[in-house]
């Protein structure tokens, strides 16, 4: 399968991997259509000989050897808890992905095709949060395809934290942070990385504004600007943006801004769990001054302090 990295910054688009996972259940077999970012696969590979982990979770099925890395393996449908069919094995493929610099396999059961989608089109999957089943808490968006089917964004990153392989790390010295004022913005459409990212600038000394996506971010700017008028670049001192969020992506919120003349003097930040350096790329050519891995906290203030610094000059 090849992934195509041809996305234009700005075109508000992503590229998914769709694959699906089957259930069975009374006698019949279900297919769920699921996807995940482009940007966060490496490679789609048939299932390996795996060694097994005595004492984890039954949901990983073991680990093997990606020329000389080590990858834990996941299986999508025993952590969703989906009775799959059997003999699925057969046709089984495996995932491999990157995200937060860790990478990690997860069993599918058939890679489909690559899509390319608007932002616009997916919707924040904010209605199943209250779900109790686990697939419900585990979806981050939901997008229409053919034939009237739903295609379910998984967070696939929440595996890696029930897994322990990855924790935001938060860990600083005070002695080494340098204390602001004025206004900073947050853009994400996670509540937990917003609190982070929030606390994080508020130990700078900012006043933080937050958006749950692009759209909500160009509209707070809007607003910031019928209040402080010319001077809003001197009141609202940085933005910090994730990359991948419903109706309005970072990336393209980012052209908005840099193409806005009353914004263009604004500095903006990428901070994404996505770590592969086309994603980085694109955030330069976005308009981004920096592009941060979530999350290490050492490394988010020295690059906040070193950009909020030129712009004062």
């Amino acid at each position: 399968m090849d992934i195509d990295n041809s996305l234009k910054v700005g075109s508000n688009e992503m590229e998914l991997v769709d694959f699906r996972i089957f259930k069975q259940e009374e006698g019949r077999v279900y297919e769920g259509i699921y996807g995940i970012n482009v940007s966060k696969v490496r490679e789609i590979i048939k299932l390996p000989k795996l060694t097994d982990l005595p004492g984890t979770p039954e949901f990983i099925e073991g680990i093997f050897d990606l020329r000389n890395v080590v990858i834990p393996v996941v299986n999508l449908a025993k952590w969703m808890k989906i009775k799959q069919p059997e003999d699925m094995e057969k046709s089984s493929r495996v995932i491999i992905t990157e995200f937060n610099n860790v990478l990690i396999g997860f069993i599918v059961h058939e890679a489909k095709r690559i899509r390319r989608i608007s932002w616009a089109d997916i919707e924040p999957a904010s209605f199943m949060s209250s779900s109790s089943s686990l697939e419900g808490n585990k979806i981050t968006g939901v997008t229409k395809i053919e034939g009237d089917n739903v295609l379910l964004i998984l967070d696939l990153e929440s595996v890696v934290q029930d897994l322990g392989l990855y924790e935001p790390d938060t860990q600083f010295d005070n002695t080494e942070i340098e204390s602001f004022s004025g206004l900073a913005l947050v853009l994400d459409d996670s509540s937990t990385a917003r609190k982070i990212v929030k606390e994080a600038l508020m130990n700078m000394g900012f006043d933080v504004l937050e958006a749950i996506d692009g759209e909500e971010g160009l509209q707070k700017l809007n607003e910031l600007h019928e209040i402080y008028g010319e001077k809003i670049a001197k009141t609202l001192k940085i933005i910090i943006s994730d990359v991948e969020m419903p109706k309005m992506d970072g990336f393209h919120f980012a052209a908005n801004v840099k193409e806005d003349g009353r914004f263009t003097d604004i500095p903006i930040v990428f901070n994404s769990s996505i770590s592969d350096h086309f994603s980085e790329g694109r955030g330069v050519e976005a308009g981004g001054e920096a592009y941060l891995v979530k999350f290490k906290a050492s490394s988010f203030y020295k690059e906040v302090a070193r950009i909020v610094r030129a712009h004062m000059k």
